[in-house]
């Protein structure tokens, strides 16, 4: 919400500031829909040229995760520790194989279900799972499987991140479509030489509208769009490092409390639960999980 409230800012303070200089709005307003068509148009076209389907879809998803902010908050974090702790802790007590009725159907198992927002996100259940399965399957070198899970996530983070570069692009390419849309008014106004000076001035004006709007869209819209959607991304991405630290932990021999307290030092600081508040946290859990 915080970056609608920065556009608005934007917009008022460049448009205001041109208006209190003695600027004035109306030959902005009547060069700016054809401008907005040919700037605007083509760059969406040169989006469409240059993404495949994928990007393009996580891009309209990408830009509700800028206006809402990153998807996991305090009580996420928290209560994701404290699932890793029953499941680190139910390996410790009953072995490896009391997983498996859990980890192969996570929406039937009560101990996922007990955590309703994370076992309804498919790709952190499947994460947890995964490694969680390789357990059962003797593959428990804390280094091979840390590995392992390092390759999955840098692969997980550029996928992600694809629709971000993609935005970026388009913000970098954003100057010259104005340019594009300005020259083509140059253009026009060069077939006009002989009108009057008062039009050739209307016409000229209209035709650096679209330098300006090119730069006005990429510099203050799409670029910081762009940046923040990278931001989001990133810090989602702590949820999984979150997971591996706890699990890797776990495959090192520790107890499930060092494991949870591994984990928790990788939480941003910001969604980061105290130790006093995890504590109270694990100590609250059902004592049948």
């Amino acid at each position: 919400m915080l970056s609608l409230v920065g556009i608005v800012v934007v917009i008022i303070m460049v448009f205001g500031g041109y208006v209190l200089a003695g600027g004035k709005m109306a030959p902005i307003l009547k060069a700016l829909p054809l401008e907005l068509m040919m700037i605007g148009g083509s760059a969406v076209g040169a989006y469409l040229t240059a993404n495949g389907t994928g990007v393009i879809k996580k891009s309209a998803a990408g830009l509700a995760k800028v206006i809402k902010g990153p998807k996991w908050k305090d009580e996420d974090y928290r209560d994701l520790l404290c699932l890793l702790f029953i499941l680190t802790k139910l390996v410790k007590t009953k072995g490896v194989i009391a997983l498996e009725q859990h980890i192969e159907r996570p929406e039937e198992s009560k101990i996922f279900q007990q955590f309703p927002k994370i076992s309804g996100d498919h790709h952190v259940v499947a994460f947890i799972c995964d490694y969680l399965r390789m357990m059962t399957m003797n593959f428990d070198d804390p280094y091979q499987v840390e590995d392992v899970m390092l390759k999955d996530l840098e692969k997980h983070h550029e996928e992600e991140h694809a629709p971000a570069h993609a935005l970026q692009t388009m913000a970098e390419g954003l100057p010259a479509l104005g340019i594009v849309a300005a020259v083509l008014g140059i253009v026009k106004t060069m077939g006009s030489i002989n009108e009057p000076v008062e039009v050739l001035g209307a016409m000229i004006g209209g035709a650096l509208v679209g330098t300006f709007m090119g730069i006005f869209l990429s510099y203050l819209i799409v670029g910081p769009l762009s940046g923040r959607l990278g931001q989001v991304l990133d810090e989602e991405a702590r949820f999984y490092n979150v997971i591996k630290d706890v699990l890797v932990s776990h495959l090192h021999g520790n107890a499930p409390q060092i494991s949870i307290e591994i984990g928790r030092k990788s939480v941003p600081t910001h969604h980061q639960p105290s130790f006093y508040e995890l504590d109270e946290a694990v100590a609250a859990l059902p004592p049948e999980l």
